[in-house]
């Protein structure tokens, strides 16, 4: 997996209430017209990692972000984040 100290960092607020939460961007892709961004919650070692899609309208001026949860599109992009990377693996989170 690439170096911690390398990854990019995004801010990631979950709502308008939400406390900020830091990701490290691992990968993106664009699909279908559509740009993604595979994030894990650590720089190194095994970490949960989220695909989040950008949902930006034309007009705002920072980008933003929702995690993805549609079984089928979420299957689509993780399959494409495999390929890109050799060394990744998703295994779905038993506690969903």
């Amino acid at each position: 997996m690439t170096d911690g100290n390398n990854l990019e960092k995004v801010e990631f607020i979950p709502d308008e209430e939400g406390e900020k939460v830091q990701f490290y961007v691992l990968e993106r892709t664009r699909l279908g017209g559509v740009d993604y961004l595979l994030v894990t919650d650590q720089p190194d070692g095994d970490a949960q990692a989220l695909i989040l899609k950008d949902i930006t309208e034309n007009d705002g001026d920072e980008s933003v972000y929702r995690i993805v949860s549609d079984d089928k599109e979420l299957d689509a992009v993780a399959a494409v984040f495999e390929n890109m990377l050799d060394d990744i693996e998703f295994v779905e989170d038993e506690e969903e």
